[in-house]
């Protein structure tokens, strides 16, 4: 058999696990606030807008059931991998233990673009409520410098532009980070109670405001949109599942929960109970946010080159301003912009945590492994990942961004999918504190709904996606696989025991 299929050993995770420099300072409740953390802000400040405006129209609510339901089997799964596998990585790791190092390897290379292109949509979006609140206290960024250079010249402008609140929120949020994961989770726990206070708002205000025309057709007529001489089909019953496709990354906040299972006090029961507690609370309140918020405005009106360009990048509060409720949208402002920052904050800290796993095991140069000693955070991990994200997030339109996100986020949940069925035939004595309950017909529906999904995304990001996967190949043979610790023999000689029928003729 090849030695790309070898599997990492569990006794290797047990060793990880023994020798981690990560500290263990978060308990159930804080992970369930981690969970929250990243899935309110993504959808609800972010995506409303473009999901409502580019493929459901006021059915934008069935998109988010679709992409919930699709959800519920992904997660389940999660949980019972973390219940076995209380390890930093996420499905990275859960894979290499089951289905093999490429498999592993290609997952955590879609892991990298899931975090990094929705950590730059964030911070957009981030950048689009930045600017309505300074206009709150009459003041004014110019247009090239909150806007991408694409956008920008869509608009019938030249010269240079960037998107400078996008970049410089990135680096503040490194600035936290690089401070230790217990402060980090102290922030983030505050900046969720105010979140869901605002959500619950918006929800209750929102609903007085409401005028039933807007919802009319509620599935609108299909048509195409062409935007930056890029044409696509939206609206109808095929714009709905696209909805579902295009919205998927809002829910990746409980894949960031097993990203810090390395950090958790209890990892076997405290991550399994925040991944499911976190997905429930958010799919009710993203569902109800996006019924009142198509309710109060036109979903047309969310076009980025209409009358309220930036309705798009702050959907909720320009739906209360529109309203005639400029008091509501000030309060929305503050809230989504102090929010989206814990929704950045995790997303990073969540893939600074899968750079580490990878790193540890030699797939990636070993700099990202790295654990300071006072912190007991992966520093120049962090540093290196800010810049990145920073330059990309004040450059590129954020719709682009937010369908690669989806693609690699539909593409980890099936590897999960197929990953925890695997270990359940090959492994079924292992201890697992939470199991999937009719695992074989779960695993079925979440890898069918989930690579449905994957198809029901728009071209241009099937397109840039399989192409990051197609240099993720490339990156494997030529740097991963000869560097990689379980290729070299570097995990012991536990390792070699168990792998000695794979050299076998």
């Amino acid at each position: 058999m090849s030695k790309i299929w070898v599997k990492k050993p569990m006794s290797a995770y047990e060793a990880d696990i023994k020798k981690s420099e990560l500290k263990r300072v978060l308990g159930k409740w804080s992970l369930t606030a981690i969970g929250i953390g990243a899935i309110i802000g993504g959808g609800i400040f972010v995506l409303t807008g473009t999901g409502a405006y580019y493929n459901a129209g006021p059915a934008l609510a069935l998109s988010f059931v679709i992409a919930g339901i699709a959800c519920v089997f992904a997660a389940l799964c999660y949980a019972e991998f973390a219940s076995i596998l209380p390890v930093e990585g996420s499905a990275y790791a859960y894979a290499y233990g089951t289905v093999g190092e490429i498999f592993a390897w290609i997952i955590g290379w879609g892991l990298i673009l899931e975090y990094a292109m929705g950590s730059m949509t964030v911070a957009v979006s981030w950048s689009g409520y930045f600017a309505k609140l300074l206009k709150m206290f009459h003041l004014h960024l110019p247009d090239y410098l909150t806007t991408d250079p694409q956008t920008y010249i869509a608009a019938g402008n030249s010269g240079f532009s960037m998107n400078l609140p996008a970049f410089l929120i990135v680096l503040f949020v490194i600035s936290i980070l690089v401070r230790g994961t217990k402060g980090a989770a102290k922030a983030n726990n505050f900046i969720v109670v105010l979140k869901v206070s605002a959500i619950i708002f918006v929800i209750i205000a929102g609903a007085f405001f409401i005028n039933p025309e807007n919802w009319t057709p509620f599935i609108p007529e299909p048509t195409t949109i062409t935007e930056n001489g890029v044409s696509h089909s939206a609206y109808g019953l095929a714009g709905v599942v696209a909805g579902a496709s295009a919205i998927f990354f809002a829910y990746v906040g409980f894949d960031a929960v097993s990203t810090q299972a390395g950090e958790a006090i209890n990892p076997k029961k405290d991550v399994p109970f925040a991944i499911i507690a976190s997905l429930i609370i958010c799919t009710l309140l993203y569902i109800l946010v996006s019924l009142v918020l198509t309710g109060m405005m036109h979903y047309t009106d969310f076009n980025p080159l209409g009358k309220y360009p930036d309705a798009i990048k702050a959907p909720v509060a320009y739906a209360f301003d529109i309203a005639g409720q400029a008091w509501a949208g000030y309060i929305i402002t503050v809230a989504a912009t102090v929010g989206l920052i814990s929704v950045l904050m995790v997303m990073i800290m969540g893939q600074s945590r899968i750079f580490l796993g990878m790193s540890k095991d030699g797939l990636i140069p070993a700099t990202f492994s790295k654990v300071n000693p006072k912190t007991g955070v992966p520093t120049k991990n962090l540093l290196i990942l800010g810049v990145v994200i920073a330059v990309v997030a004040s450059l590129t339109p954020i719709n682009d961004l937010a369908h690669m996100t989806s693609f690699g986020t539909l593409f980890a949940f099936t590897m999960v999918c197929v990953a925890v069925w695997v270990l359940r035939v090959k492994e079924p004595n292992l201890q697992r504190n939470f199991k999937v309950p009719a695992l074989p017909v779960i695993a079925c529906l979440g890898i069918a709904i989930n690579v449905y999904l994957i198809f029901n995304l728009s071209k241009e990001a099937q397109m840039y996606s399989f192409g990051w996967l197609i240099i993720g190949f490339i990156v494997y043979f030529l740097y991963s696989k000869k560097h990689s610790k379980l290729q070299n023999g570097e995990l012991g000689e536990t390792f070699k025991a168990e792998q000695e029928p794979l050299e076998k003729p």
